[in-house]
């Protein structure tokens, strides 16, 4: 009886998830001795490193499936740490075949890519990204978001992540903080205390964008969000060299002037293969109490932007106008995404319009290979 229950609390136990890896502890090797004497389970677990941001969880998680299996009492948690020996092995496991240092999110992934840029800053594009990848999250979609904004970097206090807060580090991998069920890397969570400002020229600028692509462990991803900045420097450079493939989200605001810089931005996208997916026009006219609308940037500027840049073969939507709102302003300070804080807000309703839209949309395949073998 005793080693029946032993067995049934290894396999309890194994099924909790590493919050920071999403993966079961079995298959992460993280399970240690567990023995059942009478109606006392001893369970042995080894983290991944010393001091792991996400141990006070991770053993509460174990106790709590542990405790679940029918006839324990008590359990005993005894938390260790991996080997050197075994992390090499569970980042190559991690890895999947991949040498160190090597993209995975080359023309043969199955994630999809998705750049939102815009022409100028103050359009809100960093706020529409926080909350269209809060959104696609609550879908259950699998999503990470990289802030390629070095110089303007926002989503962290977006997303509420708290400052100070670093990725993991296992050997020569990052794990990235996780917040609304987003897997997020910004410039902003290396800085040290005190520090404020990113004053960095085009190499490092590019090392530092390709260093988030290749040593950043997002796992299993449906969609990767990266958060541009405003022009055509370095990154967006760099970004259309790395991820030529990658599909192009444009944010404008009503102003004329606004979307005469979107098209820019988004015709230099196309100039290194990336495709235009469709506009979202943000900062558009606010319905008043009384049933008036303010419409304090103007009019037309998202239809303007998505017909400048349609062509009879590729016709580029105007995913949705997203109207001025205090709560979505509110959201963004508060550190909770205004599809969660009030998602019956009208701007919230439109951002998840345009995760709808994204979402159904899906990636195109043609031409690509896919990671399939025939069965016997």
């Amino acid at each position: 009886m005793s080693d029946g229950r032993a067995e049934d609390v290894r396999r309890a136990v194994g099924a909790v998830q590493d919050p920071e890896l999403r993966r079961p502890l079995a298959d992460l090797d993280m399970l240690r001795e567990i023995t059942v004497d009478g109606s006392v389970a001893h369970v042995g677990i080894a983290l991944t490193i010393v001091g792991c941001p996400a141990a006070t969880r991770i053993e509460s998680d174990v106790h709590a499936a542990a405790a679940s299996v029918p006839g324990i009492e008590r359990v005993d948690v005894a938390v260790g740490v991996m080997s050197p020996e075994e992390r090499r092995a569970l980042t190559e496991r991690l890895r999947d075949g991949r040498a160190p240092r090597q993209m995975p999110f080359g023309p043969d992934s199955l994630t999809r890519v998705i750049a939102v840029t815009s022409g100028k800053g103050g359009v809100g594009k960093s706020t529409l990204t926080a909350n269209l990848a809060t959104a696609l999250a609550a879908r259950g979609r699998r999503v990470g978001l990289i802030d390629a904004d070095v110089h303007g970097f926002s989503i962290p206090g977006l997303l509420g992540i708290a400052p100070g807060t670093q990725p993991t580090r296992i050997d020569d991998l990052m794990l990235p903080p996780v917040a609304h069920g987003v897997k997020t890397i910004s410039i902003g969570m290396f800085l040290r205390e005190g520090e404020s400002v990113v004053a960095w020229r085009g190499p490092m600028l590019h090392r530092t964008v390709q260093q988030f692509l290749t040593d950043v462990f997002f796992g299993d991803l449906d969609v990767l969000l990266i958060d541009m900045p405003p022009g055509t420097g370095d990154i967006a450079i760099t970004l259309g060299q790395l991820l030529p493939h990658a599909e192009v989200l444009v944010v404008t605001t009503p102003q004329e002037a606004a979307s005469e810089v979107a098209i820019r931005s988004a015709l230099v996208a196309r100039q290194t293969g990336q495709r235009v997916i469709g506009v979202v026009e943000n900062m558009a006219a606010m319905v008043m109490p009384d049933g008036t609308l303010l419409d304090l940037f103007g009019a037309g500027g998202g239809e303007a932007v998505a017909a400048a840049l349609s062509t009879d073969a590729d016709p580029v939507p105007l995913l949705a106008s997203v109207p001025l709102s205090p709560a979505l302003r509110a959201g963004g300070d508060a550190g909770t995404p205004v599809v969660l804080a009030d998602p019956t807000d009208a701007a919230a309703r439109a951002i998840m319009a345009v995760a709808d839209a994204v979402d159904q949309a899906g990636r195109r395949l043609s031409g690509r290979k896919l990671p399939l073998s025939p069965g016997r």
